[in-house]
């Protein structure tokens, strides 16, 4: 008697790990959604006045960005991005990395990532990137960043293009 009771215990434990662990809906169609090839073709900003130097995911000048191209896979949660614009004396380089739908209770479903090495370890500390799914559809994806500039509430807006 005592056995089948904790079988059926560890089994209630089991689903309620699963359900724990899961993706919901919703999130699984934004990662499918996502899952293709895109380009980077604007970054602008909301409540900055002027032109402003950002340097955006601890890599590069906002501009340097503009153009750049990106791969999401959403089987093994893999990307990269290559930035290709030598014109604005920007590095040209690629960076791989792992994606996913960060989903707060209660909040609005955010896409995030983080960068990672040539051997796919992750850097910055762990640390990522988590910014809002503003628009998604088969062909555009925007993204929003929030930030503090000189004291006010602004915003870094990723406009992209599927390739």
């Amino acid at each position: 008697m005592q056995r089948k009771i904790l079988k059926v215990g560890l089994l209630f434990l089991v689903i309620a790990i699963l359900n724990a662990c899961s993706v919901s809906k919703e999130a699984r169609g934004f990662k499918k959604t996502i899952d293709s090839n895109w380009i980077l073709q604007t970054v602008t900003t909301d409540g900055v006045s002027g032109v402003i130097k950002l340097n955006v995911f601890n890599e590069a000048n906002s501009e340097c960005f503009i153009g750049s191209e990106w791969n999401f896979t959403a089987s093994n949660s893999l990307g990269k991005y290559t930035l290709v614009d030598t014109k604005k004396e920007c590095t040209t380089l690629t960076r791989f990395i792992r994606w996913s739908i960060y989903e707060p209770k209660g909040g609005e479903k955010m896409f995030q990532f983080k960068r990672l090495d040539d051997k796919k370890n992750s850097m910055d500390n762990g640390d990522g990137f988590r910014l809002k799914i503003v628009e998604l559809n088969d062909n555009s994806l925007k993204l929003k960043s929030d930030i503090i500039f000189e004291g006010k509430a602004a915003s870094i807006i990723y406009n992209f293009v599927q390739k």
